[in-house]
C-alpha cells in the first residue's frame, strides 16, 4: 500500500505530460491537415500584413491570459503570473481535441501539479469563459448587420448578455464560486470578489477581442482598403465568432462555426473565395499562436524556475492558510505549549 502511494504521484506526472503530448499532436495535425489550403491563401496576403496580423493574435492571447489570471487571483492567494499563464496556455491546447472539455481537464491537472486546487482552476476557467462571452457579446453587437442579414438564428445569443452581466456582479460571482467549491467539498470563499477583479478581467478580455479584430482587419486591408467602420464590424464578427465557437464545443476549437461568421462579415468587402481564404489564414494563425504561446510560457517558466519555486512555496503556504485557517491559528499555541 505504501509503495502504491509512493508510485502514484510519479504515474500522475507521466500521465499529465502524456496528455500534453497528445493534445499538442492534435493541434499540429490540425495545422498540417489544412496546410494545402492555407498555402494557397497565403499568396494573396503581403508578408508585412501577415507578420503584423500574427503579432496582433499574440497580443490578444496575452490579454486573454491576463484576464484569466485576474480571475484566478481574485478567488484566492496570488499565483505568479508566469505560472498561471503556463496553466492556461498549455492547458487550452486541449480545445483541439474533439470535445473541448479536455481544455478544462488539462488546466485542472496542470494547476494541481503546481499546487493550485482543481476546483479553483475549474471555477476560474468557467468564469473566464463567461467573462469572454459577455465581452464578446458586447463587441458582437457591432456585427448585428451581419447577423440580421445572414445569421438570424444567432440573435438569441444576445439573450445571454443580461444573464452574464448579472453573474459578473461580485456578490453573485462570489456565491456561484463558493457553490462550486462546496460541490467539491472545499470551503467557500472567505472574501467577496471585488469590482476591481471583475473590472480587470473584463477589461483585459475586451482588449483581447479588439486585438483579434485588428488582426482580421489587417488581413482584409491587404486585399482591399477597408475604413474604420469595417474595423468595428470585423471586431464584432470576431468576438461573436468566438462565442459561437465556444458553444459548438463538439468541434475542435469551434472549427467551421467561427469561420461562417467571419466569412459572412468579410463577404461585404471581399469575394466569397477571398473571404474563405482569409478565414483559413486567420485560423492557422490562431493555431500557430496557441502552440507558440504555450512554448514561450514553458520556456520562461524553465528560465525562471528558481524564482518561481520560491514564489510557489510562498503560494502553497498561503493556500494552506486559506484552506485550513484553524491550523494556522493553532500553530502559535502549539509552539508555546
Amino acid at each position: 500500500m505504501n509503495r502504491l502511494k509512493a508510485v502514484a504521484p510519479r504515474v500522475l506526472t507521466v500521465l499529465r505530460y502524456l496528455l500534453i503530448v497528445v493534445v499538442v499532436g492534435f493541434a499540429v495535425y490540425y495545422l498540417v491537415a489544412q496546410w494545402a489550403a492555407i498555402e494557397a491563401a497565403l499568396r494573396l496576403i503581403s508578408w508585412q500584413s501577415f507578420v503584423l496580423s500574427f503579432v496582433l493574435v499574440l497580443v490578444g492571447l496575452g490579454c486573454g491570459t491576463m484576464s484569466w489570471v485576474a480571475v484566478l487571483n481574485g478567488l484566492g492567494p496570488r499565483v505568479p503570473v508566469l505560472r498561471g499563464a503556463q496553466v492556461l496556455l498549455v492547458g487550452q491546447l486541449g480545445k483541439y481535441v474533439p470535445g473541448s472539455v479536455w481544455s478544462y481537464v488539462m488546466q485542472m491537472e496542470l494547476g494541481r501539479q503546481y499546487g493550485i486546487l482543481r476546483p479553483r482552476v475549474l471555477v476560474t476557467a468557467l468564469y473566464a469563459a463567461g467573462i469572454g462571452v459577455v465581452s464578446s457579446l458586447l463587441l458582437g453587437a457591432l456585427a448585428l448587420p451581419v447577423v440580421i442579414q445572414g445569421h438570424t438564428e444567432l440573435i438569441w445569443l444576445f439573450l445571454l448578455l443580461p444573464i452574464g452581466l448579472v453573474c459578473l456582479h461580485p456578490r453573485v460571482m462570489t456565491y456561484l464560486a463558493s457553490f462550486v467549491l462546496r460541490l467539491f467539498r472545499r470551503p467557500p470563499l472567505e472574501h467577496q470578489v471585488t469590482f476591481l477583479v471583475v473590472g480587470k478581467a473584463v477589461g483585459w478580455s475586451l482588449l483581447a477581442y479588439v486585438a483579434y479584430g485588428l488582426h482580421l482587419w489587417v488581413l482584409v486591408n491587404s486585399l482591399v482598403d477597408p475604413d474604420f467602420g469595417t474595423l468595428i464590424l470585423l471586431t464584432g464578427a470576431v468576438s461573436l465568432g468566438f462565442t459561437v465557437g465556444l458553444i459548438a464545443f463538439m468541434f475542435p476549437s469551434g472549427f467551421g462555426v467561427r469561420e461562417a461568421i467571419l466569412i459572412g462579415a468579410m463577404a461585404l468587402l471581399l469575394t466569397v473565395p477571398q473571404a474563405t481564404a482569409v478565414s483559413l489564414i486567420s485560423r492557422a494563425m490562431f493555431t500557430a499562436a496557441d502552440l507558440l504561446a504555450a512554448g514561450i510560457a514553458m520556456l520562461f517558466v524553465f528560465i525562471w524556475r528558481r524564482r518561481l519555486e520560491r514564489e510557489t512555496v510562498t503560494y502553497l503556504r498561503e493556500e494552506i492558510a486559506y484552506e485550513h485557517p484553524e491550523k494556522v491559528a493553532a500553530a502559535p499555541k502549539a509552539e508555546h505549549e
